[in-house]
């Protein structure tokens, strides 16, 4: 695969991104795109190292290994060496379904794996995925492909996130006719919502694979919340299969003194009314953050959107506080590979504050125990203190503050970022459905669906908080269950 010492020949080029100074100015996606030559030399370090861990979506050390929906990566990146775009095109599409998605938004499990990446540099895997279907976009070889026939089966996926775009498009390939309702009033889920635009542009690629969706035969419902505005028993009578793909929407809370304090949100509702405003070309009203000084809590990809976000808004200052320690510059002993590697990563929101404030927002070890309000309830700031991780009775890990570390610091904004505590528990109760000890919706073991005949789950309701890739893996394979669900309930 590749060039014969290709990993030698050639060093690892990162995507290219517009500076700093251009890209805080506005909402684009701030990718630079790389010349054909360049992504071949990318290919050609993808060596024949007959171990492609890349692709195996195992489950090592605890984590995810390589690519949850197997890729073919090592295929593909022969075929863009050899200048075989199309060839790479139909290879890439035979195993995801968005990768102009997962080449945008995933955190590349593939490149931690990566043999090339042992001793050295991974190669450019994402990267090089995106280039492949922006280059088949470009040249027309992805249009509508609707069934040639129906089965007159009908399908109603409730979420059009990743993981019902995902089960949507298998289920209509197969012929069913599927309905995607939405609670929001676009599609796209947290694709659309949870991720800003300049990570992944909403007209430019989300609309663009809605639009493909449509077309194809799909249909979407908007501002349809099943289990409230719409009844759950409609939804049941007039099916003849469900899946569930509502997402894991239970935002985690802090419980601390001054919670109900103005000027506090969680980290979803921020960065969603923000991509509202920008499509509806709100762009210069007012924002949330302009000369503000924000407090965002938590780290992680959304923490990351968060102080991108702030900063493009215009905040005064930006401070991100994170409970766990900094992780280590170089993979440790205990995380050897092809485990993914908990090293420190810089993303692009703390680069921008960086450059912009002149150091690294990101305070580890930090715990916030108390906000501070003014006379009109409006926040002003944060009590804070160092903490530590001590082994209690129970031989379980806790937080200690450290004594003497406790300080104020200001804001006013806070934006919690803190990850999801599962899915929202109306629809699976209307449902009357089970939920496992985390209350995620619960699935026999080895299958996806519920307890109720007819009725699946799939993505970050059935698994928990995960990934975009996970997600759209969950939602082919419950695509491939509902099929053969009624393929034998004819």
């Amino acid at each position: 695969m590749g060039e014969r010492g290709g990993f030698l020949k050639y060093e690892r080029q990162d995507q290219l991104h517009l500076s700093v100074k251009k890209r805080i100015t506005n909402w684009d996606e701030f990718y630079i795109r790389q010349s054909d030559e360049s992504i071949k030399k990318q290919a050609a370090r993808c060596m024949e190292c007959g171990t492609p861990f890349c692709h195996t979506g195992d489950f090592i050390g605890g984590a995810a290994t390589g690519c949850p929906v197997n890729n073919l990566i090592p295929e593909w990146n022969d075929l863009v060496y050899h200048g075989l775009w199309k060839e790479a095109f139909n290879r890439l599409i035979k195993k995801t379904d968005f990768p102009e998605f997962t080449g945008r938004v995933c955190p590349a499990l593939c490149e931690g794996s990566c043999t090339a990446g042992l001793n050295g540099d991974p190669v450019t895997i994402k990267n090089n995925e995106k280039e492949i279907v922006e280059k088949a976009f470009e040249n027309g070889w992805i249009v509508p492909d609707p069934p040639l026939f129906r089965t007159g089966r009908k399908v109603a996926v409730i979420g059009s996130g990743p993981a019902g775009l995902a089960c949507a498009s298998r289920l209509n390939k197969e012929g069913h006719s599927v309905t995607v309702y939405e609670r929001d009033d676009r599609p796209g889920g947290l694709l659309m919502y949870g991720i800003p635009n300049m990570k992944l542009d909403k007209k430019k690629v989300v609309l663009r694979r809605l639009d493909l969706l449509q077309k194809e035969g799909i249909e979407f419902v908007t501002n349809a919340d099943v289990g409230k505005n719409i009844d759950v028993c409609e939804i049941l009578s007039g099916y003849d299969a469900v899946c569930l793909c509502i997402g894991a929407g239970r935002p985690r809370d802090i419980d601390i003194e001054g919670r109900d304090s103005k000027g506090i949100y969680f980290a979803v509702d921020f960065l969603g009314e923000n991509t509202k405003r920008l499509l509806s070309d709100g762009a210069m009203e007012p924002m949330p953050a302009s000369n503000k000084d924000v407090i965002v809590i938590g780290g992680g990809d959304t923490g990351t959107d968060c102080v991108a976000t702030s900063i493009r808004q215009g905040a005064a200052s930006v401070v991100q506080l994170e409970i766990m320690a900094r992780p280590f510059e170089y993979r440790q002993s205990n995380n050897p590979w092809p485990e993914w590697p908990r090293v420190l990563k810089t993303d692009y929101g703390q680069e921008e504050a960086i450059e912009l404030f002149g150091e690294d927002p990101r305070r580890y070890l930090v715990s916030a125990s108390k906000f501070h309000s003014d006379d009109n309830g409006n926040v002003t700031g944060a009590t804070v203190s160092d903490i530590e991780w001590v082994i209690d009775q129970n031989g379980r890990y806790r937080a200690k503050e450290v004594e003497g570390t406790k300080r104020k610091l200001k804001a006013d904004l806070v934006l919690l970022a803190m990850g999801f505590t599962g899915p929202e528990e109306y629809l699976p109760d209307a449902m009357m459905l089970k939920k496992d000890p985390r209350g995620n919706i619960l699935t026999g073991a080895g299958t996806f669906m519920t307890g109720k005949d007819g009725v699946f789950a799939a993505g970050d309701a059935r698994r928990g908080q995960s990934l975009v890739v996970w997600a759209m893996n969950e939602g082919r394979k419950a695509a491939a269950e509902i099929n053969e669900y009624l393929n034998k309930n004819k």
